[in-house]
């Protein structure tokens, strides 16, 4: 398999004696890239021809290539003088620079199609069924550092063809090198997806290159559970060792910072590391999730999501929403209830809270882009002017889905806006209201579109569409639901999902370890949807409780969890450690009787600077989402020099170090005694 040359592109079964239209001329202009965005496939064209994007629709262009068999650019009475052929192999002017040789498989194909009278497939043509890839995956060790794919095109006839020469390999990262006949090629050790693309048809082939290591003995702990023996079962193929199970002290830390966002207090540190109970571990993520400061957390995350947010909402509507988000986490309502809740609720938002989500999206499309990748990991943007470059979705599959939420509207109760230009700005009650009033329109036809679940042929049938839509997007048969909130939960707790980025489930973004995906989604779907149990499962594996620090062999590794990745806090939880070490409330201006930054509603300080306070500049500097969209990216742990001055210089830090009412002042002001000033701050912080 590994170094073998590209495979023969001769044809399994017999081609038709004038080349396809459908089947070899438009893979030739996806494999020479005339239809990317970048050339001829982006939104005006280029040199006055546009074709569609990726090649998703032949008939129209063919239609656009046709108009004229008479022309510079198509001549079927002398077709070595049409454009079609010369400017690709560069026989005169062509921005795009060669694609192709003259005289080349590529060059005859074209040739010969235009001289048959360039004609497109008939209609009982066979059209393609299946795309098989081979390898399917794979795992090769040094000294291999190349494997040869192959790409076998299935059709309606069950006749084959051999399509590895004119298929399009698209890697996901920069490791690989991918020759245009499919032959990978690595640099160094780390894991790829390999995009293969034939017509419409997309097929991933995940790929890992590792290191010999033929010394390696698996030496870790027996597992703790069905977590950690697919987590090992991947490691033991990867070759890579796994750091060992961290101490009492950063378990006791990690517990803490993970599931209420908080450092313990030295009470409860110097407690954890007394007691000699072998399950204390099990029971301190179970007192932890039973604290106040767990809703805390978690509403957090949530409100992140949903967009709780004064601009829309005011904060008479965040205080609403939060609390209600903020109870459903406390009572570990189960997350088909709680999306159910969400998506179909109306009336006013001050009095139905999850009303707030509509109220913040006044768009069909708005709402359904949100739905989509909120609940169900998937990122619709790209098909509103086109079809998806990387999923399945169709322009008209985002418009039938945007038709579920057309039809709301708002009876805007009060509105004290203070800024009348601001038409997003909302101060008052509102009362969101389904009327059945289409006003959406498909940009191709003009016509309202049929309101449809993703991806379903079917239309929804008459009545209540936005409880509909709960129905359907939150039933266990869903295939992307509860993988999404699993996902989401496992990212949080080890710091990257199993598919990265967490809202972008598709079938070319597989994740890096689908039996575990499967298996906590059949865990999740039994304990009846509820994040409680997920949570409690994830942090007693061995693969949560690790240490951070690598051993020889799995230094790089960021994907198989054979250690915990190393993250900054999160603005809020490192805001709130920073005040707990010092034994100090925070205090944020627009909040009043708010004590920890984690509990605040909303995000009033980033859109009003000059009433901010410290904390609350803090908080905006470190990352805090201005939850302007459903997107977790908004929120940033990304560190910056700014950051650095901040904490070692900036007013807000020094002004709490100086403060009378710190821990410091406190230690200075009995008998000094240095060493237990340092194992008091010790105990505090570390």
């Amino acid at each position: 398999m590994a170094g073998a040359a590209p495979p023969a592109s001769e044809p399994l079964a017999t081609p038709p004696a004038s080349p396809s239209f459908v089947h070899e001329v438009m893979p030739i202009l996806s494999k020479a890239g005339c239809n990317m965005g970048a050339c001829h496939g982006s939104g005006s064209g280029k040199g006055n021809l546009k074709l569609s994007l990726r090649g998703e629709s032949p008939e129209t262009d063919f239609a656009t290539l046709t108009q004229n068999l008479h022309s510079k650019r198509l001549d079927i009475d002398d077709p070595d003088a049409s454009f079609f052929l010369k400017k690709p192999a560069k026989l005169t002017d062509h921005e795009g620079g060669k694609r192709f040789d003259a005289g080349s498989e590529e060059y005859r194909i074209l040739r010969d199609w235009i001289a048959g009278g360039a004609k497109y497939d008939i209609p009982q043509a066979p059209v393609l069924t299946k795309l098989t890839v081979s390898p399917e995956s794979g795992i090769l060790a040094d000294p291999v550092r190349e494997v040869q794919l192959q790409a076998t095109a299935t059709f309606s006839d069950n006749t084959t063809r051999d399509v590895t020469r004119w298929a399009v390999y698209e890697p996901s990262n920069l490791l690989p090198v991918v020759s245009p006949g499919g032959l990978v090629k690595a640099g160094k050790a780390g894991e790829t997806t390999v995009v293969v693309r034939f017509e419409q048809f997309k097929t991933p082939v995940r790929l890992a290159f590792i290191e010999n290591r033929p010394d390696f003995v698996w030496t870790a702990l027996p597992p703790a559970g069905f977590v950690d023996e697919l987590i090992f079962t991947k490691l033991k193929k990867m070759r890579t060792p796994p750091s060992p199970v961290c101490d009492d002290g950063i378990f006791v830390r990690r517990a803490h910072l993970d599931l209420i966002g908080r450092v313990p207090t030295r009470a409860e540190a110097e407690a954890f590391l007394k007691d000699g109970n072998q399950d204390k571990r099990a029971k301190l993520i179970d007192d932890l999730m039973a604290t106040p400061a767990f809703a805390d957390h978690w509403a957090m995350k949530w409100a992140d999501l949903l967009r709780v947010e004064e601009r829309i909402l005011d904060t008479k509507g965040v205080a609403a929403f939060h609390n209600w988000i903020r109870q459903c986490v406390a009572d570990d309502v189960p997350l088909d209830q709680f999306a159910r809740a969400v998506t179909a609720t109306t009336g006013s938002t001050y009095q139905n809270p999850p009303a707030n989500y509509y109220r913040s999206l006044r768009e069909p499309t708005q709402r359904a882009e949100a739905t989509a990748q909120v609940f169900l990991g998937t990122r619709l943007g790209c098909a509103k002017c086109h079809n998806h470059p990387f999923e399945r979705w169709t322009q008209d599959d985002y418009y039938r889905f945007s038709a579920v939420f057309d039809g709301i509207d708002y009876n805007i109760l009060k509105n004290d806006r203070k800024d009348e230009n601001d038409k997003l700005e909302f101060v008052g009650e509102q009362v969101v209201l389904l009327t059945g009033k289409q006003e959406l329109k498909h940009p191709k036809t003009g016509q309202f579109p049929e309101a449809a679940v993703l991806g379903s042929r079917e239309n929804l049938p008459a009545g209540n569409h936005l409880e509909q839509l709960a129905e359907w997007m939150t039933k266990p048969e869903n295939p992307l639901f509860a993988r999404v909130q699993v996902n989401r939960l496992w990212s949080h707790l080890m710091g990257t999902g199993l598919v990265d980025p967490i809202d972008d489930f598709r079938l070319t973004n597989p994740p890096s370890n689908p039996e575990l995906l499967d298996a906590l989604t059949d865990f999740f779907l039994k304990n009846g949807m509820k994040a409680k149990p997920l949570i409690r499962l994830i942090c007693q594996s061995r693969a949560w409780q690790r240490s951070s620090i690598p051993v020889p062999g799995n230094v790089g590794d960021t994907l198989n969890y054979s250690h915990p990745i190393v993250r900054r806090l999160p603005a809020e939880p490192l805001l709130d450690s920073i005040h707990r070490v010092l034994d100090m409330k925070p205090g944020f201006g627009s909040y009043p009787g708010v004590d920890t930054a984690s509990a605040i509603p909303g995000v009033l300080f980033t859109g009003r600077r000059s009433k901010a306070r410290e904390d609350d500049r803090f908080l905006k500097q470190f990352g805090k989402s201005p939850r302007t969209t459903v997107c977790g990216c908004e929120r940033s742990d990304e560190s910056s020099l700014s950051q650095v001055f901040t904490l070692t210089s900036g007013p807000g830090v020094a002004s709490l170090i100086a403060s009378s009412d710190n821990r410091l002042t406190a230690l200075a002001a009995k008998d000094f005694d240095q060493k237990e000033a340092l194992r008091d701050l010790f105990w505090r912080s570390l």
